[in-house]
C-alpha cells in the first residue's frame, strides 16, 4: 500500500511538470492511498479560467473604438437648429470623448502587456479595466445614440429632451444652487433616517425583549406601520413647526417602521439556549440584551435599515416638492416650473451618486459589524 501511494504521487507529480499541489506535502501521500486518490481528484478539477490578454485587448480596443465613434459624431456632425444659437459645450463633449478614446487606447495595450507580479497597482488596474471593458463600450453607444437623437436630428425634441453635452452647462452654470439643494437634502435625509433608525431599533428590541411592551405596542405598528407617510403630509405641515420638522419627521417614520419590524424580529428569533447559557454562568438581564439579543439581531436590523433607506429617499423627495425652500425635490419642481428640463435631468444623476453612495456605505458599514457575514449580500 505504501509503495502504491507512493507511485501515484510521483505519477501525479510528473503530470503536473514535476511540481507538487499546493497545500499538500509529499509526505502525506505516502501515508495512505487514500490521500493521493484525494490528491487527484484536486487535480482533476480545472482551476478558475481568468479572461485572457488577447480578448482584454480586443474589448479594450473596441471601447477606444466606440469613444472615438461618439468624438467623431459629437464633432463632425452638426447640430440641427432648435430655435436658438446652439447647445452648449458641444465642442468640449467630443473633445472630452476623443480624450476617453485615447485613454481606452492607452490602457488596452497596457492591459494586453506582460505585468511583473511585483506591480500590484497596475496589476489591479489592468484587471478593472478588463472587468470593465464592456460598460464602458455599451456606455459609449449609449451616449452615441442620446447626442444622435437629440442634438444631431431633433428625433427627441427640445426642451423634453437634451443631449449630453447639455449637462455641463447645468453644472457648471447652475452650480451654486445645485450644490445647496445637494446639501440640505443630504442633511435632511440623514437627520431623518438618524432619528427613524434609533427609534425603530429601540421599539424593535423591546417589543421583541418585552411581553408587557409587545401587547400595547405591536397593535399600533400593525395599524399605522403599513400607512405611507406620504398620507400624512397635510397632518405633518399642521402639527409641526416648521417644513424641515414636518420633513424630519415624515422621514424618520418611513426609515423606522421596517427598522422596528427586522430589528423585533431579529430578537425574538435568538436562540433560547444562548440565554440559557448565559444565565447559568450569573448573566443579568441587561446583559442579556446588549451582549446576546442585539449582537443576534443585528443581520436582521441591517435588512431593516436597507429597506428604510429606500423608503426614506421617496418620502425625501416629496416632502421637498411639498414645503422646503431648498432641496433635491424642490429643484426638481423649480426646474419643472421654468421648463428646464436639462436642469432636471442634472438633479436627477446627482441624486442617483447620492443615494447609491449612501447604500454603498452603509453596506460598507455592515460588513465592517458583521464581519462574518461580508461578502454574502453584495451591493
Amino acid at each position: 500500500m505504501r509503495s502504491s501511494a507512493l507511485a501515484a504521487s510521483n505519477d501525479l507529480s510528473q503530470a503536473q511538470g514535476g511540481n507538487s499541489l499546493p497545500g499538500f506535502d509529499r509526505k502525506l501521500f505516502s501515508s495512505s492511498g487514500k490521500a493521493a486518490g484525494a490528491a487527484e481528484a484536486l487535480a482533476a478539477v480545472p482551476p478558475a479560467r481568468a479572461r485572457p490578454a488577447s480578448c482584454a485587448h480586443w474589448l479594450g480596443f473596441a471601447a477606444a473604438s466606440a469613444w472615438g465613434i461618439l468624438a467623431a459624431v459629437t464633432l463632425a456632425w452638426p447640430n440641427k437648429s432648435a430655435g436658438f444659437e446652439d447647445w452648449p459645450y458641444t465642442t468640449e463633449f467630443g473633445v472630452a470623448a476623443g480624450a476617453g478614446a485615447l485613454l481606452c487606447a492607452l490602457l488596452a495595450g497596457a492591459a494586453s502587456a506582460p505585468i511583473p507580479p511585483s506591480a500590484r497597482f497596475p496589476r489591479r488596474v489592468a484587471a478593472a479595466f478588463r472587468h470593465g471593458a464592456p460598460w464602458l463600450i455599451v456606455s459609449a453607444l449609449l451616449l452615441t445614440l442620446w447626442e444622435v437623437l437629440t442634438a444631431k436630428t431633433g428625433a427627441l425634441p427640445p426642451p423634453f429632451f437634451a443631449p449630453p453635452s447639455s449637462l455641463i452647462d447645468v453644472y457648471t452654470s447652475d452650480y451654486a444652487r445645485l450644490a445647496d439643494s445637494t446639501y440640505n437634502s443630504v442633511k435632511l435625509l440623514l437627520e431623518g433616517v438618524a432619528w427613524g433608525a434609533a427609534v425603530g431599533f429601540t421599539v424593535g428590541v423591546s417589543i421583541g425583549w418585552s411581553r408587557t411592551i409587545n401587547y400595547w405596542v405591536h397593535p399600533v405598528l400593525r395599524f399605522l406601520g403599513p400607512l405611507p407617510p406620504t398620507a400624512l403630509l397635510p397632518i405633518a405641515f399642521f402639527f409641526f413647526p416648521s417644513s424641515h420638522a414636518a420633513s424630519v419627521f415624515l422621514i424618520a417614520l418611513a426609515t423606522g417602521f421596517p427598522v422596528a419590524i427586522l430589528s423585533w424580529s431579529g430578537v425574538a428569533s435568538v436562540n433560547k439556549a444562548y440565554y440559557d447559557v448565559a444565565r447559568t454562568m450569573g448573566a443579568s438581564e441587561w446583559f442579556l440584551v446588549f451582549r446576546v439579543a442585539i449582537p443576534a439581531a443585528l443581520p436582521q436590523v441591517f435588512v431593516g435599515l436597507f429597506m428604510g433607506f429606500g423608503a426614506s429617499f421617496v418620502v425625501l423627495i416629496v416632502a421637498e416638492m411639498m414645503g422646503v425652500k431648498s432641496g433635491l425635490g424642490w429643484y426638481l419642481t423649480w426646474a419643472q416650473g421654468y421648463a428646464s428640463y436639462v436642469n432636471m435631468y442634472g438633479a436627477l444623476i446627482v441624486m442617483t451618486i447620492i443615494f447609491s453612495s449612501l447604500i454603498s456605505l452603509l453596506f460598507a458599514v455592515r460588513d465592517r459589524v458583521l464581519v462574518w457575514q461580508k461578502g454574502i449580500v453584495k451591493w
